[in-house]
């Protein structure tokens, strides 16, 4: 491969991060927000990398010319494996983290409560996130959850003999390399198709001790509602517009 294809490779890997970080919202389907601005100056340092090169290229092509009459640089062939993420970044975007990664990896423990839970606020239905639901499932020895309307957005998980399905939120840290998922089992409501995301307000699932490892962390139904993806969909986090 010339070198003039090289700095071809590194343009078009330059403005396929453009593409997903600056142009598009496309890369927060990987990592998390404060990412960009990483991913955006990556993006500008291999498009001036490239352009620069060609530039030099081009001044070297016209010196051996001059000297030699033929250019003797070249790189590894296996370069050209670089053409493939770039492409992908301009061309082809894979989907977000969904109901195909929750469904095969187990939910992600909730840290233990060491202190006493503070009273729960009065509003009917109570919006809670995922992992404070689960919290107050397992943990909560004053059972505050018990017979309250509770309101959990997530999206879809089908799976299960129960006849019920996973509302699930899916945590990034940084990127999608170390995503993690939160469940909820949610009973009753309509069979929606997986990674849709929904709004589902309820009353906790019977079973076991209420407060303690033996509770199920589960919602019975009263209603489904089909929303957006929120602009926080990788934070275990109450939604934002």
């Amino acid at each position: 491969m010339k070198r003039s294809l090289q700095a071809g490779l590194l343009v078009l890997c330059g403005l396929g991060l453009l593409h997903v970080s600056l142009f598009t919202d496309l890369c927060l389907r990987y990592v998390k927000e404060g990412m960009r601005p990483l991913l955006v100056a990556s993006g500008v340092v291999l498009l001036l990398l490239g352009l620069a090169s060609a530039v030099l290229d081009r001044g070297r092509k016209d010196a051996e010319d001059e000297s030699h009459g033929h250019d003797h640089g070249s790189v590894p062939g296996v370069a050209w494996l670089l053409l493939l993420p770039a492409l992908s970044l301009l061309f082809y975007a894979p989907p977000a983290l969904g109901a195909y990664t929750a469904a095969r990896q187990p939910a992600k423990p909730v840290a233990t409560h060491a202190d006493d839970f503070d009273p729960l606020p009065r509003t009917s239905p109570l919006p809670m996130t995922l992992s404070d639901f689960t919290s107050r499932v397992r943990q909560d020895r004053g059972q505050a959850v018990k017979g309250r309307s509770i309101r959990l957005v997530g999206f879809v998980t089908p799976g299960g003999r129960d006849g019920g399905w996973d509302l699930t939120r899916i945590i990034l840290n940084c990127c999608a390399a170390d995503a993690q998922s939160v469940k909820v089992r949610i009973y009753g409501g309509p069979a929606l198709p997986a990674n849709t995301w929904v709004a589902v307000t309820g009353t906790w699932h019977p079973g076991g001790k209420l407060g303690t490892g033996s509770a199920p962390v589960a919602l019975d139904a009263r209603t489904v509602t089909k929303v957006a993806r929120p602009t926080n969909g990788y934070q275990d986090a109450l939604p934002l517009g």
